[in-house]
């Protein structure tokens, strides 16, 4: 039973939850997401202790993460505009003139490059020329962050349209606009993902938001099939954790009036419960080896995928996927172990790997959490108290 508001990530781990997060505010001027996600922690604490069985259930199952405003400083330009003064990107950019969405690591081109050869398409290292470029205090500790807990589903939350937007945002070919349909090895299930949103909203897959949305489409759209960009946070999850994270346009007016928040909860309430929901689907369990101990960093594969994750520190891992039927496999070193695992309609269904134990010794795969290279060589996740920016 863990709720998290921004860093304050003092939580008692239980083996088995799975972490999910909503980001807002990344653009400063675009304040929906800021507002929602704090209504929602009003709203599930409310509830709980209420005794909704809906919310008790979700509260107590997973553990949940939610970070109002990425984006502070931009945020504070914009709110000094207020709504009817705002430009339609003041206050967009973190106090440096950086914009977030474009400044982390672009790993896209490393997946593209070994799509043909069947390379994994997960947990790609961060290239060391990265950290010689103009990189973010924000994106510093966002990455900090992500490598620091094993994040299973994520939203990040933004204004300007009214879609659901899923990766790749980074075009294979072509140029900015309308560049061509980017998969990801789980195509599927971004679409379900997104299309869970979408659905539940008040208008994003029926009517759209007036002068923009995606409602002919059902509210979803490829990233890159829309427009290419370069460095989004959304991909970088993908392809450096094991994080799936959507990106959710939430509205036409990037900045609209107090007296139409009620309005927005409203459309909103249903598909923010309903989209934590999903990271209960899938299969999930914890890998272990014959003396009984945790295997971390174990990598899940189910065959036919070439995107996998990582068992976390005590061995439990998950993967979300649609309903069917799967041939998943699990190695440490060179220790494997092969199961069939049946995907249903409910909850996630539990697929546990036991490995010999002398042979996980052997080898590797993976980095020490399951997330990747870490940030720089800084491993404390709350460098950034002690910081003067």
């Amino acid at each position: 039973m863990d709720i998290s508001v921004c860093f304050t990530l003092f939580l008692l781990v239980s083996i088995g939850e799975p972490e999910f997060k909503y980001v807002g505010n990344m653009h400063g001027n675009e304040v929906r997401g800021r507002e929602l996600i704090l209504l929602l922690a009003q709203y599930l604490c409310g509830e709980y202790k209420a005794g909704n069985s809906r919310i008790v259930s979700l509260v107590q199952d997973t553990r949940i993460h939610l970070m109002p405003t990425m984006n502070p400083d931009g945020f504070e330009v914009a709110a000094n505009q207020g709504p009817d003064g705002n430009g339609w990107t003041t206050g967009r950019n973190n106090m440096q003139g950086i914009d977030l969405n474009r400044n982390f690591p672009q790993l896209n081109s490393i997946a593209y490059s070994g799509e043909s050869s069947g390379t994994n398409q997960d947990h790609i290292p961060i290239p060391s020329s990265y950290w010689s470029g103009t990189v973010a205090p924000e994106t510093q500790a966002i990455i900090t962050w992500l490598q620091s807990y094993p994040f299973v589903l994520s939203a990040n939350m933004h204004d300007g349209d009214l879609v659901a937007n899923y990766p790749y945002d980074t075009a294979k070919s072509g140029g900015f606009w309308g560049s061509g349909y980017a998969t990801t090895p789980d195509d599927a299930l971004w679409r379900d993902l997104a299309t869970t949103y979408a659905q539940a909203h008040g208008t994003m897959a029926t009517t759209g938001g007036g002068s923009c949305g995606f409602h002919t489409q059902g509210g979803i759209t490829n990233g890159a099939d829309w427009y290419s960009l370069s460095g989004g946070m959304q991909d970088f999850n993908y392809l450096h954790t094991n994080c799936y994270e959507l990106t959710l346009e939430l509205g036409c007016d990037k900045y609209p009036r107090e007296s139409e928040l009620r309005t927005e909860w409203t459309y909103n309430k249903e598909s923010l419960l309903a989209y934590m929901e999903q990271v209960h689907i899938g299969i999930k369990g914890v890998v272990t080896d014959t003396n009984g101990n945790a295997v971390a960093d174990a990598k899940i594969m189910v065959q036919g995928n070439n995107h996998g994750v990582t068992s976390a520190a005590d061995g439990d891992y998950w993967r979300l996927l649609r309903p069917g039927t799967y041939s998943v496999k699990a190695t440490k070193g060179q220790a494997t172990q092969t199961k069939s695992c049946t995907v249903g309609t409910g909850a996630a269904t539990i697929c546990d790997f036991t490995l010999d134990a002398a042979s996980t010794l052997t080898g590797g795969t993976g980095t020490g959490t399951g997330t990747g290279t870490s940030t720089g060589g800084n491993n404390d996740p709350f460098w950034w108290l002690n910081q003067d920016w």
